[in-house]
């Protein structure tokens, strides 16, 4: 209220308190006892003011809220520049106690949009998603319950970094005695903090380290590669079509651009690339020229004169 008004009565405090005027005159001497500069002015136009303009906390967020704040304004993959500087000086602004979790927290979070080779779809968090994201602010270990694709249940203890939203599934990036592992909460059965510190990799980054993984699942699922030429007017309509299943590589001696393209197997890539022949020569593997080719008959036996 003093910093907001510049000077207070005990009546006006009493008031919107909701206080007797004797509990706000305690009050505002026992600010004064512990060292906060207030002071009071005598006389019909007197109150209680702040030595010197003084500021403290302006926030006004209980911890929760400033977890809250810096979790969906501070995620590791949305926030942009203005944001985080904003950030940086609200932290400033915050009681000693809750610094450490509101900068956690802006940190613990990635949001992938893009599905698995989809598109964009709404996010529904999972049942153990806050006391996943609870342990990773507070950085402790948890002994998390597992079901895999198989349907076996395990249980391990592992030291959460971290939790990614890609498309509508939610994963836990932790580290365990293994190295880096990556769990769907959704598959989670039970959580369980144990109490004791996690133990952060030097350097880690969340973006930086959910980056590195889905190029690992990318590759995982699309094994094959497919070599090319393509012409220069021609890679743009490449990567919108390919997007990171593509590289681009340097020029042949007639111009055109050298590119590897990555795709699940010979048939459904020579598929996608059958659209782009106006610009592209695929160059090897044989199986994929090969498929390139009863593609091509195909289309004339049907559409052809």
């Amino acid at each position: 209220m003093l910093q907001r008004r510049e000077q207070v009565t005990a009546a006006e405090v009493a008031r919107e308190l909701e206080v007797s005027e004797r509990t706000a005159r305690r009050d505002l001497d026992a600010l004064a006892m512990a060292g906060v500069p207030v002071y009071s002015i005598q006389g019909r136009s007197g109150g209680w003011r702040l030595v010197g303009g003084a500021r403290t906390d302006l926030s006004g967020l209980t911890a929760s809220e400033a977890r809250a704040l810096f979790l969906v304004a501070g995620q590791a993959s949305v926030a942009t520049p203005a944001v985080k500087a904003a950030l940086r000086k609200l932290v400033h602004a915050l009681p000693e106690p809750f610094r450490v979790q509101a900068e956690a927290a802006a940190s613990s979070l990635v949001m992938d949009p893009q599905r698995w080779g989809s598109s964009r779809v709404e996010h529904r968090p999972p049942r153990r998603l806050d006391e996943l994201q609870d342990a990773v602010i507070r950085g402790v270990q948890v002994r998390l319950g597992y079901v895999d694709r198989e349907g076996a249940e395990t249980e391990r203890t592992v030291h959460p970094l971290g939790i990614v939203a890609k498309g509508s599934t939610w994963y836990l990036v932790t580290h365990t005695d293994a190295g880096r592992r990556t769990f769907r909460i959704d598959r989670v059965s039970s959580v369980e903090p144990t109490g004791d510190p996690v133990h952060r990799p030097d350097g880690f980054n969340l973006a930086e380290s959910w980056r590195e993984i889905a190029d690992r699942v990318d590759r995982m699922r699309t094994p094959l590669e497919a070599r090319a030429v393509c012409t220069p007017e021609g890679v743009g309509k490449l990567r919108m079509s390919l997007g990171d299943r593509l590289e681009v590589g340097g020029s042949t001696v007639d111009g055109r651009i050298e590119v590897v393209i990555r795709g699940y197997n010979e048939y459904a890539l020579a598929g996608e690339l059958a659209g782009l022949v106006e610009w592209l020569e695929v160059t090897g593997p044989p199986g994929v020229r090969d498929h390139l080719t009863l593609i091509g008959n195909a289309l004339i036996e049907r559409y052809g004169t």
